[in-house]
């Protein structure tokens, strides 16, 4: 069974047989910034090149990517060292570092300022297992034969750990996401897996490991529920904030979520 839901995909198979297209007149809402503060430090990396990407909300019917330019964008540690993003090319949205410098539980406070707004947030960098191995089987659910490929890590029994699974496979445009704990598996060997009766030999499937958060487990576990997995900055059809707080003005939100994960990867090539 795939591990994602395409609800939207349902949902236009109802409409198949309409003959007229309608679009309703929706009122339109002030464009929202969206912050994509996920700062990710792969092991054995140093970890000092990372980005930070800007947009803004658009209209309903509008699937039109909007990047924001112009911000002013810092991340500060626990000694007051200040790393700067610099949108390096115009009207990209993205803002690069090259000089962070990643440190296992350490707290760093994002700053971004955009149109004379102030937004922040306070998170730590979360430490992440080393994916062991990868295992491949043939399993057979009923409706006929299909791949599995599992992914083991082993989990630090003396913490509380939240974790986020990334698979990059053939046939899906976007990653899928999942969020995950140890609540029930407390040092245990711990694993998770993919199946999809179109996997193949030669095929191949990225994995990502994230050490996250508890506050970030619960605003992943939320968002994936509402947009069906098809990743962290799909467009909710709910309103969801993150830890971003708009300083200036507290009611003029911003969608986003400051996180800085240690992760772990491993390609696995289908047998």
């Amino acid at each position: 069974m795939k591990k994602i839901f395409f609800v939207s995909f349902i949902l236009s198979l109802l409409f198949i047989s309409c003959e007229d297209v309608i679009n309703v007149d929706l009122e339109t809402a002030s464009p929202k910034l969206v912050i994509d503060a996920s700062i990710d430090w792969e092991k054995g990396t140093a970890g000092n090149e990372q980005i930070i990407k800007l947009s803004t909300t658009s209209d309903f019917y509008s699937n039109a990517f909007v990047s924001a330019s112009g911000a002013t964008i810092f991340i500060t540690n626990s000694s007051n060292t200040i790393f700067d993003f610099i949108e390096t090319v115009p009207n990209s949205g993205n803002y690069i570092c090259s000089n962070f410098i990643p440190v296992i539980d350490e707290t760093y406070i994002l700053t971004v300022t955009y149109q004379g707004q102030t937004y922040t947030a306070s998170e730590k960098m979360i430490a992440v297992p080393e994916i062991i191995r990868a295992e491949q089987r043939i399993i057979d659910e009923g409706a006929g034969e299909q791949i599995e490929v599992e992914f083991f890590f082993q989990d630090n029994g003396l913490e509380d750990n939240n974790y986020m699974f990334r698979y990059i496979v053939p046939g899906f445009i976007t990653p899928i996401f999942e969020a995950f704990d140890d609540r029930f598996q407390q040092g245990n060997e711990m694993s998770n897996f993919y199946s999809d009766d179109k996997l193949k030999t030669g095929d191949v499937i990225n994995f990502t490991l994230y050490g996250i958060s508890r506050q970030n487990y619960n605003y992943m576990n939320i968002l994936l529920g509402i947009t069906g997995g098809g990743g962290p900055f799909s467009t909710p059809p709910a309103t969801l904030r993150g830890n971003i707080i708009n300083q200036t003005d507290e009611d003029n939100f911003c969608f986003g979520f400051f996180r800085l994960s240690e992760i772990d990867r491993l390609d696995y090539t289908v047998q």
